[in-house]
């Protein structure tokens, strides 16, 4: 046995491949993180302007045994040193899955451990737990990123309630369209976050889409059209445009939407925590005006590291950890879910 850990000691092998990021982590006990190896492929995909699936797949591939290696070896373990594997199942791109899945099969198989599929969108939620060691459910977590849009009641592990969703664009979705027309390049949301810093947040009312009253639904593709118009119209009318008063505008209307609708929930469900998760939560303005309502309301907010709010193995590693230790096992015939949703067990999930 590895003498860094003791027999009583859960060793999670998870694998990240959903969309564009191939991750490997090991984590003990499930909230430490012994290394998280994330192999980027925004090069590959900047001068398509946005993830290309079949571009993703062939990335995965060719990387995934790499960094298999380097995480074992930066936290100093062995195959042999491994409880469990954990690795992604849905939602994602069904190609891009299949790649991690595939290898994370092959482990368990080839070592006769336990095999863990995991709801991506979960691992988020999850990243909250390595960032805290002390955060405990209930909490409502905001989760925002390219493919998601969440507002989530977190019961206790494993158990959550979906009180809002997106009906079009997820807000990441949303940055990544907007920054490509103002001509900001891919990944869209931190040119846009960047850029608003020097922009004027007022300077353009673009509309904010409450939906009926009680909804605690986003919709964004509104707001998208509205800035498409507004900068068509300005250059009909032969108008100076200036682009960083577009996009803070833009991200203030995004971003409002998102608080008031969590601090509503946190008020609706009376709970005293809120987390927020996904790649949009690096933003820092939504950071900034979540905390600052926040503690209006007397609510405590905590978030991932940057590194945790992008795609990460080590997410997926800690929700693996808490399904094996409740008692959750996925057979081998496992299969990629694209559509997956929050809450959804596989039907061979035992």
């Amino acid at each position: 046995m590895n003498s860094q850990f003791t027999k009583e000691d859960i060793i999670t092998l998870a694998i990240e491949s959903s969309c564009d990021e191939t991750s490997v982590s090991v984590l003990k006990n499930g909230r430490t993180v012994l290394s998280n190896i994330i192999a980027s492929q925004i090069e590959q995909h900047q001068k398509f302007g946005g993830v290309v699936p079949e571009v993703a797949s062939r990335q995965h591939i060719e990387s995934i045994n790499t960094v298999i290696k380097e995480a074992l070896e930066e936290a100093n373990v062995t195959f042999e040193d491994i409880t469990h594997v954990a690795a992604t199942y849905g939602p994602g791109l069904v190609g891009a899955l299949l790649v991690g899945l595939s290898a994370a099969k092959a482990i368990a198989f080839a070592r006769g451990i336990p095999l863990n599929g995991v709801n991506h969108i979960e691992g988020h939620i999850y990243a909250n737990f390595i960032q805290h060691k002390e955060l405990e459910p209930p909490f409502i977590c905001l989760i925002v990123s390219g493919g998601h849009s969440h507002l989530v009641y977190m019961k206790d592990y494993g158990e959550y309630e979906v009180l809002g969703k997106t009906r079009d664009d997820a807000a990441g979705e949303a940055f990544d369209k907007i920054a490509r027309v103002l001509g900001l390049g891919y990944p869209g949301g931190p040119q846009i976050d960047k850029l608003a810093t020097k922009g004027n947040k007022r300077a353009i009312a673009f509309p904010k889409a409450y939906l009926e009253r009680g909804s605690y639904d986003f919709s964004f593709s509104g707001l998208k059209s509205s800035v498409l118009n507004y900068l068509n119209t300005e250059k009909m009318k032969g108008n100076p445009i200036a682009i960083e008063d577009v996009a803070a505008s833009f991200q203030q209307a995004v971003v409002e939407i998102l608080v008031e609708k969590t601090i509503a929930c946190a008020m609706e469900k009376s709970v005293k925590q809120i987390t927020l998760a996904g790649g949009v939560a690096a933003n820092s303005s939504l950071r900034g005006l979540l905390q600052q309502e926040a503690e209006k309301h007397g609510l405590s907010l905590k978030y991932p590291s940057l590194k945790l709010c992008t795609d990460n193995a080590a997410m997926i590693g800690c929700v693996g950890y808490y399904d094996y230790i409740r008692g959750y096992r996925s057979t081998l015939d496992l299969n990629g879910v694209p559509n997956l949703k929050i809450g959804e067990r596989y039907s061979k999930y035992l």
